[in-house]
């Protein structure tokens, strides 16, 4: 017998999971489940649809499911977590860091997160009321409360010591953070400074000033950037109006920042929300997508009603109404790849006044371009295919006119709704699209118009 094509293949610890429960053997599925890091079992819940996530819910082990629920996204923790009661909320949650338990008990309803809260001790309780006042799209919302702090005067040789107290020390911890008495931020003193210095020197010889701490209230997209450019591992957090120390965030949730911003983007863009999951149950997904397919009914009317204007000449000219989605198309394609671009850019935080205008002008030399070689090429087409070179020049104009106002609308349009406060991912595509299609229809059939007429 011949090998099947993918025999010689190593099955993947997820898809052995897969044929495992698919074959029915849950205590194999049991034992497998929980030898999983905890971030391969999110994505298997994420991987699933909700009545196979159920089963493979319950056959994770308690001590498991806190990491487990961090790792996968709000729609499923958040569904996950209303169905446990206070005791089990307290289990799941016992040794998390301070911003995975802020998470979870900000998907929470308002009398159980109150109920969790009253539940935990005092040490607890307290760093979850220090970080939950902050939004979740702050640096407040991304901090954990996990600092090791130094005084200035302290030698390395008592750093030390009091380094080796500890059973260990947190996580992405590559700098020691130096405070004075009223734990006011002055500097950063490196790891890799302490260990290879003399005994006797002190923190106040070593640390590295004059460097900013980030401000609580400073936007979490903000700080990803301040990451990605000076390739930071951790950094501190103080309060906005003072420089007093209140953690640090770490370079793991400044990724989920990067990887949250990039899905928003995408997924605005077809009009779905965040949390907007691949196997969303259907009573979730209808309401989601059909206002933006309201609002795209609403553009498609505008279209219509510009075609309509026309409606003597389409009569009379059969061609047109062959060739109009041809204009139209190729402003569409033409203004997304620009918008695309602004849109990258503003997310870069790399768009500003001073370099608007270079943007805009190259653009518009692009479409210009663009539209005089598929203008020509259109052109062609369209005489050769009726034999009337007369519609050759309407298309080939309406089709130059509509590329460059796309790109002109793919610059613009972003800045505009940015400056009125309105998400550019999320309403620029719906827009931009009414503009190239109006644009296209109007000039293509106006043109025509003038021409036959």
């Amino acid at each position: 017998m011949g090998q099947s094509p993918d025999s010689g293949q190593k099955q993947t610890p997820i898809d052995a999971l897969n044929n495992a429960l698919d074959a029915g053997t849950l205590a194999h599925v049991r034992r497998m489940l929980n030898s999983l890091p905890a971030a391969e079992v999110a994505d298997l819940l994420e991987s699933s649809p909700p009545d196979k996530r159920k089963v493979l819910w319950q056959l994770i082990e308690l001590e498991n499911e806190g990491e487990i629920l961090h790792e996968v996204n709000a729609d499923i923790s958040g569904e996950i977590l209303r169905s446990m009661d206070t005791e089990e909320l307290l289990a799941v949650t016992e040794g998390l860091e301070t911003d995975d338990l802020v998470d979870i008990v900000q998907q929470l309803p308002e009398q159980l997160s109150n109920e969790l809260l009253q539940s935990m001790d005092a040490q607890d309780r307290q760093r979850v009321e220090l970080v939950l006042p902050f939004a979740e799209d702050t640096a407040g919302g991304l901090m954990n409360t996990d600092t090791i702090t130094v005084r200035p005067s302290h030698t390395m040789e008592l750093v030390l010591r009091y380094l080796r107290r500890h059973e260990e020390i947190p996580r992405f911890t590559d700098t020691l953070i130096v405070v004075n008495r009223k734990d006011e931020f002055l500097g950063l003193l490196p790891l890799r400074r302490v260990l290879v210095s003399d005994p006797g020197m002190t923190v106040r010889e070593l640390m590295q000033t004059g460097i900013e701490a980030i401000p609580a209230d400073m936007p979490d997209s903000t700080v990803a950037s301040l990451f990605e450019r000076h390739d930071w591992v951790s950094a501190p957090v103080v309060e906005t109006n003072s420089n007093k120390l209140l953690g640090r965030i770490t370079i793991d949730d400044v990724v989920d920042v990067i990887i949250e911003d990039a899905d928003h983007s995408l997924m605005s863009m077809a009009g779905l929300g965040d949390d907007a999951e691949t196997f969303s149950r259907v009573i979730h997904a209808a309401p989601r997508r059909a206002l933006w397919l309201g609002a795209n009914l609403i553009t498609a009317f505008i279209a219509a009603a510009a075609i309509n204007l026309y409606q003597e000449t389409i009569q009379q000219i059969v061609a047109l109404a062959i060739l109009m989605p041809i204009v139209a198309s190729m402003g569409g394609v033409a203004g997304s790849q620009t918008l695309t671009i602004m849109i990258r850019g503003m997310a870069l935080d790399q768009i500003n006044r001073s370099n608007t205008r270079w943007l805009l002008n190259r653009e518009l030399i692009v479409a210009a371009l663009n539209g005089m070689l598929w203008a020509l090429v259109v052109a062609a087409v369209a005489t050769l295919w009726f034999g009337d070179q007369r519609i050759g020049i309407v298309i080939a104009l309406a089709m130059f006119i509509n590329l460059v106002t796309a790109a002109l609308a793919g610059v613009l349009l972003p800045l505009l709704l940015k400056a009125l406060k309105i998400d550019p991912a999320l309403a620029g595509s719906v827009i931009l699209t009414t503009v190239t299609d109006v644009v296209g229809f109007v000039s293509f059939l106006g043109l025509a118009t003038a021409f036959y007429m």
